[in-house]
C-alpha cells in the first residue's frame, strides 16, 4: 500500500508540474481527490484491509490529498501570474486580427425630435441659433420687458449663480432673440432651441432641467396671421397631416397681443388621455412682439414687427412617443433609452 502512495505522489505532481491551463488542474483535482479519484478509492477500501495496515493508509492518503490540494492552488497561482505577465509583455498580441465589433448606441429621443423640429424650421428659411446658459439678468429678464419688480419674475423659480442677482441659469431661451437683435438685422427668421433650468421640484410633469424652442420672426407689417400660419405649417410638418389650431389670449410680458395657442389633439377624434378628453392640447405661447423688446434689441419698433413663440421640446416628445414621465428624459436608464 505504501508503494501505491508513492505512484500516486509521483503521478499527482507530475502532472501538475506539466499543467498550463485551469482545466489541467481541474483534471488532476477529479482524477485523484474527486469523489471518484483514485485517492478516494483507496481511502474507501480501508475498512477491508488488515487492522494494522489501516491507519498507515489512512494517513497516508489524507496527507497526500492535502499535499494534492495545497499544490494545485500553488500552481494555479503561478499560471495566473504568468498570463497577467503575458498580457503585459503583449507577446500574445496580434496586429493582424481584426478589431472587435464596435457597439452603436442610439440617438436620445429629445435629440431625435430637436433635429426633426430644426430640419422643418430650416426648410421654412429659419436661422437655427444657441446662446449661453449661464445668463445675464438682463437678457433673461430685463430686456423681455420682465423688471425687477414684475410679478412675471415669481412664475419662474430661478436659479441665481451669484449675491448680487446679476448672473442666472437662464429660465427660457428667449434671452437669445435678444442676443439675435443685437446682432442681425431685419428681416430675419430664427429658432432658439436648448436647454433651460428652473428650481422646480421633480415629477412626472416637472423637472429642474428641461428643453424650449423658441422663435423670432421681425420684418415689415407682421400679423397674427403670419404667426399663425407658420405655427399650422410647423405642425403639419411634424404630423405628415393637416392640425387645427386656435388661439386663446394669453399674457407673456414680451409680446403684446399674447395667445396661447392649441392644437386639435392628432391622437384621438372623441377624446383620450392625452388631450383629458377635451380633444385640445396646450401647445405652446406667442404673439406678436413687444416694442419694449424691440428697443432693448436695438431695432426701432415704428419700423418693424414681430412676432414670436415657445414651446416645450419635452412636452412634444412625450405625444410623439407616449411618455408618461418627464423625469425619464433625465434618469439615464438604458431599458428606456434603448427603445430609441
Amino acid at each position: 500500500m505504501e508503494e501505491r502512495l508513492n505512484q500516486l505522489r509521483a503521478s499527482a505532481m507530475e502532472r501538475l508540474a506539466a499543467a498550463t491551463s485551469p482545466e489541467d488542474l481541474r483534471a488532476v483535482d477529479r482524477d485523484f481527490v474527486g469523489k471518484q479519484g483514485s485517492l478516494s478509492e483507496l481511502l474507501a477500501s480501508v475498512p477491508s484491509l488488515d487492522p494494522k495496515d489501516r491507519p498507515i493508509v489512512g494517513k497516508g492518503a489524507n496527507l497526500l490529498k492535502r499535499d494534492i490540494l495545497a499544490e494545485i492552488d500553488k500552481r494555479k497561482g503561478e499560471l495566473e501570474a504568468a498570463e497577467i505577465d503575458a498580457q503585459r509583455s503583449g507577446s500574445d498580441f496580434d496586429g493582424t486580427l481584426p478589431a472587435a465589433a464596435a457597439t452603436r448606441g442610439s440617438l436620445h429621443p429629445l435629440t431625435l425630435v430637436r433635429r426633426e423640429v430644426e430640419s422643418i424650421f430650416v426648410s421654412m428659411g429659419y436661422e437655427v441659433l444657441d446662446g449661453p446658459e449661464v445668463e445675464l439678468d438682463y437678457y433673461n429678464f430685463q430686456a423681455l420687458n420682465i423688471p425687477a419688480d414684475h410679478p412675471a419674475r415669481e412664475m419662474q423659480d430661478t436659479f441665481y449663480c451669484d449675491r448680487e442677482g446679476k448672473l442666472v441659469m437662464r429660465t427660457q431661451t428667449s434671452p437669445v432673440q435678444i442676443r439675435a437683435m443685437e446682432r442681425l438685422k431685419p428681416p430675419f427668421r430664427v429658432i432658439c432651441p436648448g436647454r433651460v433650468f428652473r428650481n422646480e421640484e421633480p415629477d412626472a410633469t416637472h423637472e429642474h432641467t428641461f428643453h424650449q424652442v423658441e422663435g423670432l420672426v421681425v420684418g415689415e407689417d407682421i400679423t397674427v396671421g403670419h404667426l399663425s400660419g407658420v405655427l399650422k405649417g410647423f405642425l403639419r410638418q411634424l404630423f405628415q397631416k393637416d392640425i387645427e389650431v386656435r388661439l386663446r389670449p394669453g399674457y407673456f410680458p414680451f409680446v403684446e397681443p399674447g395667445f396661447e395657442l392649441d392644437v386639435r389633439c392628432p391622437f384621438c377624434t372623441e377624446g383620450c388621455r392625452t388631450c383629458k378628453n377635451t380633444r385640445w392640447i396646450e401647445f405652446c405661447g406667442c404673439g406678436i412682439v413687444h416694442p419694449k423688446v424691440l428697443s432693448a434689441g436695438g431695432i426701432d419698433p415704428e419700423s418693424w414687427t414681430g412676432f414670436a413663440f415657445g414651446f416645450g421640446l419635452d412636452r412634444l416628445v412625450m405625444l410623439r412617443y407616449g411618455i408618461d414621465d418627464l423625469r425619464h428624459f433625465m434618469g439615464g436608464d438604458l431599458r428606456f433609452l434603448e427603445q430609441f
